[in-house]
C-alpha cells in the first residue's frame, strides 16, 4: 500500500518527469532509511519501548531505535490500518506522512552510485568500489571506501554504512567525470 500510495503521488506530483526519475524517487521515498524517518516523526519507537513494559531493557531501547525496526513497525501499521479501513480512506494520510521525504527526493536526494553506474553502461565502463578502512567498534563503524572507473580511483567517501561511504566516492567520481547528475 506505501508503494502504490507515494508512486501514485509522485506521478501526480510531477507530471513531466522521465519514467527513470519517476521510479528513483519513488524508492527513495518508500526506502528502509526514510521509512524508519516517518516511524521517528510518528513516536513509533517510543510507543514500542512503550509496550515492552518491563522488558525495557538496554537491548530494547537499541530496539526501539533501530532503523531495520522503525521501517518494519511503520510497514506494519500501515498494513494493519489498510485491512481496517482500505486504501482510499488511508492514502492520503500515508502521503502526508511521506511528503517531506517525497519532497527531498524530488528536490535534493541523487543516487550517485546508480547515476555513475548508468552514466558508465552508456560508454561500456564499469565501476568497482573496495573499502579501504574500516575504523571503530562494531556497534560505532566509519568506512573510507574508493571509486575505480577503468583501473584509475576517481572518488574516495566516508560514512557510518559502507553504502554511504560508497555514495560519496560515486559523487566524487561523477564530479571528477564532468557528469551532472539527473535532478527534476
Amino acid at each position: 500500500m506505501l508503494e502504490l500510495a507515494i508512486a501514485r503521488a509522485v506521478y501526480d506530483r510531477f507530471p513531466d518527469a522521465s519514467e527513470g526519475r519517476l521510479a528513483k524517487i519513488r524508492a527513495h521515498v518508500v526506502s528502509r532509511q526514510s521509512c524508519a524517518a516517518v516511524a521517528k516523526e510518528l513516536g513509533l519507537g517510543a510507543r514500542l519501548l512503550a509496550y515492552a513494559g518491563d522488558a525495557a531493557s538496554d537491548e530494547a531501547k537499541r530496539i526501539s531505535r533501530s532503523t531495520n525496526v522503525l521501517a518494519a513497525v511503520l510497514e506494519a501499521a500501515i498494513a494493519a490500518v489498510y485491512l481496517e479501513h482500505g486504501f482510499e480512506r488511508i492514502e492520503g494520510a500515508i502521503v502526508d506522512a511521506f511528503s517531506t521525504n517525497i519532497e527531498y527526493a524530488r528536490s535534493s536526494h541523487v543516487d550517485y552510485k546508480t547515476e555513475l553506474q548508468e552514466a558508465l553502461a552508456r560508454s561500456g565502463k564499469q565501476v568497482h568500489y573496495t573499502v579501504l578502512e574500516v575504523e571503530g567498534p562494531p556497534h560505532d563503524r566509519r568506512f573510507v571506501c574508493a571509486a575505480h572507473v577503468a583501473g584509475a580511483q576517481l572518488g574516495i567517501g566516508r560514512g557510518s554504512t559502507k553504502k554511504a561511504a560508497e555514495q560519496e566516492a560515486a559523487a566524487q567520481a561523477l564530479e571528477a567525470l564532468g557528469i551532472e547528475p539527473e535532478r527534476l
